[in-house]
């Protein structure tokens, strides 16, 4: 079981807030958490005031961040702030804060038309191999996949590789960019297989209007994404926050190590 918000904690600085990106900052993309990063989170929110920020729905994230069989719940209260969906599904502790639909934000017209050009468009593309789900409709966003989301972990990996030399997600956001100029959408490498569609103003930085009375002096974030095109890259370059941009889960652990030697095991 994670720590209540109403838990105290022994010269904890409640105006740091530590914010971490999930895929690839705080685990390997789609795997669970190891147990020396989740160790060291909690450790971490002994210091400083923890929270998480994907662009994957809540599901998802509980998924990586939970141990063996852990409840919602459990997860959500093993942080102060989880923000899934960048934001648009926020809580605080074991409360919920805000949901957005993007659904009613576009009208089903756009969102359609939106969709039917996606998915005519990844028809066209040929890839080495394709599996199911290439649309996923979120609550805040829409996430395209041109290989398809059902992809075994090795297949995600083969994908990776492919891409290193055609550059398919790029082509695709270019194309889905001059299809839509005025539907304001942003278009955004997201994780290692997808593109997400969210409203301007929807990427990463929309959960700090969640923690503005919180008046932290320092908002700390680490992202792995966070080049232009990334969807780190807007949290990152935020003036609001502090931006790290890490390689992995691993280096996360060494940052996070780098600003607080004393959490060493």
């Amino acid at each position: 079981m994670g720590f209540t918000m109403g838990d105290s904690f022994i010269s904890r600085d409640e105006k740091k807030l530590y914010l971490f990106d999930v895929d690839g900052t705080l685990t390997p993309s789609r795997q669970p958490i190891d147990d020396d990063m989740d160790k060291l989170l909690k450790r971490l929110r002994q210091k400083v005031v923890v929270g998480v920020v994907g662009g994957s729905d809540l599901p998802k994230i509980v998924e990586q961040l939970g141990k063996a069989s852990a409840s919602t719940e459990e997860v959500l209260l093993a942080y102060d702030f989880t923000f899934s969906e960048n934001g648009l599904v926020a809580h605080k502790g074991g409360q919920l804060l805000d949901m957005q639909s993007i659904e009613k934000h576009m009208g089903e017209e756009k969102l359609q038309e939106m969709i039917n050009f996606s998915l005519r468009y990844m028809s066209n593309i040929h890839l080495p191999f394709k599996r199911g789900n290439f649309v996923e409709f979120r609550h805040g966003m829409i996430n395209l996949s041109p290989v398809g989301r059902s992809v075994t972990l090795e297949e995600r990996q083969a994908f990776v590789n492919y891409e290193a030399t055609h550059p398919v997600r790029q082509k695709f956001l270019n194309a889905l960019k001059e299809a839509f100029p005025h539907y304001g959408l942003e278009f955004v490498i997201g994780g290692q297989i997808s593109v997400d569609v969210y409203p301007v103003g929807w990427d990463k930085t929309y959960c700090l209007r969640h923690i503005e009375k919180e008046s932290f002096s320092e908002i700390h974030f680490f992202g792995d994404k966070t080049m232009p095109g990334g969807n780190d890259h807007a949290l990152y370059e935020d003036p609001r926050t502090i931006g790290h941009s890490v390689s992995g889960p691993a280096d996360t652990k060494n940052q996070i190590l780098e600003h607080f030697p004393d959490l060493k095991s």
